[in-house]
């Protein structure tokens, strides 16, 4: 994978083996991304979304801890992927990256704990799968508006954009942060530290309970 700007956020561009049956790739694949990341990324949950061409759906982050990674791909159709760092305090806050994700290129997005995610729909329908690291829970869930100014995200300009009533009415950037709803970088980096250092020691054990079998 290839890290974007912002910290936690990775592209994954597959290899696509193509003949005359059509195509097969790999568009998951945990040794490679746990190889990347310094730990395992635990699946908890599957989802997927079709969305017409204007809809944009986001921008949406959990509290932290857990936290909930992502794993994006466009399975059909094409979308403007966006990851937002939304962590208070980090040295990127308020930046955002955005990457088209769509059923040419097979390419995926990672966004890590702590960061926003929202993507706009460029082709007439768009169907998105996403593989996450914690289950769904509406209590941890938060939105900041995708329209907002401030973030200043290039949605593309020949859309007529379509939110749901949720996203709509989502808080800017600053009436998130000054309501205390945004995660905080420190949190999230000694976090992903924890996971890392479990993901070392159960990987130690596990080399030594190989040793001793021998």
């Amino acid at each position: 994978m290839d890290a974007l700007d912002i910290d936690g956020a990775w592209v994954f561009s597959p290899r696509i083996h193509a003949d005359r049956r059509g195509s097969f790739l790999e568009w998951f694949a945990e040794a490679g991304v746990r190889a990347d990341l310094g730990h395992r990324m635990d699946v908890a949950q599957a989802n997927c979304s079709v969305s017409r061409r204007g809809v944009i759906r986001g921008i949406h982050f959990s509290d932290v801890p857990p936290g909930q990674a992502k794993y994006v791909t466009c399975a059909s159709g094409a979308i403007i992927d966006v990851v937002v760092d939304l962590r208070a305090g980090s040295p990127s806050f308020g930046n955002w990256a955005a990457v088209r994700l769509d059923d040419e290129s097979r390419r995926a997005l990672y966004i890590g704990e702590g960061l926003g995610h929202a993507f706009a729909a460029v082709s007439d329908q768009a169907t998105v799968l996403y593989l996450c690291s914690t289950p769904y829970a509406p209590d941890r869930e938060h939105g900041v508006n995708p329209l907002d100014p401030a973030i200043g995200i290039a949605w593309p300009a020949d859309i007529d954009t379509v939110l749901s009533d949720k996203d709509e009415a989502a808080p800017s950037l600053s009436e998130a942060q000054d309501a205390g709803l945004l995660p905080d970088y420190g949190a999230c980096e000694a976090y992903i530290a924890d996971i890392r250092s479990a993901y070392r020691s159960r990987e130690e054990r596990l080399g030594l309970m190989s040793a001793e079998s021998t």
